[in-house]
C-alpha cells in the first residue's frame, strides 16, 4: 500500500548516484526518483537552515554546494531543476 512506497523513498532517500550511498548501493536510474528528489530537497533545506550547531548557510553556497555534488551524491538533473527553482525565486 501507500506506506510501503513510502518506506520505499525513505530506505532510498540514503543511496547517492553514484552508488557509494546505503542501505542498498542503488545508483543512478536505480534510486527512485522521488528518493532523488527528497535527498536533494533535504540537503539543500539541511544547508540552508539555521541549527542549534550551525548558523544557516547562504543561498548561493547551497546552490554550489548542490552543484558540486551533482554526480556523486545528488542526481544532476534533479540539481538542475532544484537550483532553477531557487534561482527565479519559485523555492
Amino acid at each position: 500500500g501507500v506506506l510501503a512506497e513510502v518506506g520505499r523513498i525513505v530506505r532510498a532517500s540514503h543511496e547517492d548516484f553514484d552508488g557509494s550511498g546505503y542501505p542498498d548501493g542503488l545508483a543512478g536510474e536505480e534510486i527512485p526518483i522521488e528518493a532523488r528528489i527528497v535527498t536533494c530537497c533535504d540537503a539543500f533545506s539541511a544547508m540552508t537552515t539555521t541549527r542549534s550547531y550551525r548558523k544557516a548557510m547562504d543561498t548561493e553556497a547551497a546552490v554550489a554546494e548542490l552543484r558540486a555534488c551533482a554526480g556523486t551524491q545528488f542526481d544532476p538533473q534533479v540539481v538542475a531543476v532544484l537550483v532553477e527553482l531557487v534561482e527565479t525565486g519559485q523555492v
